[in-house]
This record gives structure tokens, C-alpha cells and sequence, in this order.
């Protein structure tokens, strides 16, 4: 695994992310129904918003993952907890796989978004607010340091809000590889 990232492009993107969110897996995202012109209209304002920003991730130039970052205080979170300094909300859909699912994959793209995170300037905690519904999601943010906060409504769905330190992240990072959990070259855990 070699991950790299690159800006979302909403037009030329939108038949390839359209494939990912019109998924049964992908129910969460909340786009099932989605056409490609759906999604093009929602990636462009998610990119033009001036407070939220889409990139795939590539894994050895292949799109492999859809991420998300937004400020919370320009989002409906604002509403519903108080959003300090130095917080970024995220967004996560890793693609289907081409072949068979390789064990501990989905953890890796995670900690690498989240290595990506923090390494802004000024990010102190990351945000996510999945689905209160969506087991795996909550599981997978438990297991690289998010803490949920509790069940808040927002204006599409009841959502588990979980936060992240970095503390809080690598904490859990040296948990997983004391662990034994297989380090894939490029991309940690």
C-alpha cells in the first residue's frame, strides 16, 4: 500500500464516486438514489464552500477512498456542541474491493487520513459524526483513538459524535501495533 491524496475533481470524479455511494455498503452516505448529476451538484458545493473539502485517496494511484474534511463550526455540529479551536471534522468511504478484501485495510486508509489531520497546523481534534446506526464505522473510529461524546440530532440523521486527540490517536496506534496488527509498507497498521 502506497496512499497518496489528491483535490476531488466534481465533475470529473462524479461517475467513479458515484459508483462507490450508490452501494448497498455505502447506505450511510446517504446518496443511494444519487444520479452522476446528483453527485457532481454535491461535490461542487462541498467544493466550493470555502469550509469543506473533498480528496480521494489514491493507493498506488488507484482511487481507493473517499475523505472529507470540514470546519464544525460551518456545519450543523455547530449547533449541537460547543466547537473549540483547533477542531476538523472528517468524512470517510473507503471503494469496494477489486479483489478480495485484504484484512486490516480499512485501518490502514484511517490512520493514515488521520495522520493527514493532524499534521495540519492548528488541528488539535478530529470530529466525525456517522450514523448512530452504523456499527462498523463506530468500531473502527474506537479502534484509532476516537472517545464518543453521545447520540446527537442532526437535520439528516442521529449521529454518534466521537472525538479524537492526537493524543487519543496515537495512543491507540501503538495499542494496535503492540498488538501484532501487520504494518503494510507505506501506510501504518
Amino acid at each position: 500500500m502506497n496512499f497518496t491524496f489528491r483535490c476531488l475533481d466534481a465533475q470529473s470524479d462524479a461517475p467513479l464516486v458515484h459508483s462507490w455511494v450508490t452501494r448497498p455498503y455505502a447506505s450511510f452516505w446517504g446518496m443511494l438514489t444519487a444520479s452522476v448529476e446528483d453527485v457532481v451538484a454535491e461535490y461542487t458545493r462541498i467544493q466550493t464552500s470555502g469550509h469543506h473539502h473533498a480528496l480521494l485517496g489514491l493507493d498506488d494511484g488507484v482511487p481507493a477512498f473517499l475523505m472529507e474534511e470540514y470546519l464544525p463550526a460551518s456545519s450543523p455540529l455547530a449547533a449541537v456542541y460547543p466547537v473549540l479551536p483547533g477542531d476538523l471534522g472528517m468524512h470517510l468511504l473507503v471503494a469496494p474491493p477489486s479483489e478480495a478484501p485484504v484484512p486490516g485495510y480499512t485501518t490502514s486508509v484511517m490512520d493514515v487520513v488521520l495522520d493527514r489531520l493532524f499534521s495540519k497546523p492548528g488541528v488539535e481534534r478530529i470530529v466525525v459524526e456517522p450514523d448512530a446506526r452504523n456499527t462498523k464505522i463506530h468500531a473502527l473510529n474506537e479502534r484509532l483513538g476516537f472517545q464518543p461524546a453521545g447520540v446527537v440530532t442532526l437535520p439528516d440523521k442521529d449521529a454518534l459524535l466521537s472525538f479524537c486527540s492526537h493524543t487519543d490517536y496515537l495512543a491507540a496506534r501503538a495499542a494496535l501495533n503492540t498488538l501484532s496488527t501487520p504494518i503494510m509498507q507505506g501506510a501504518p497498521l
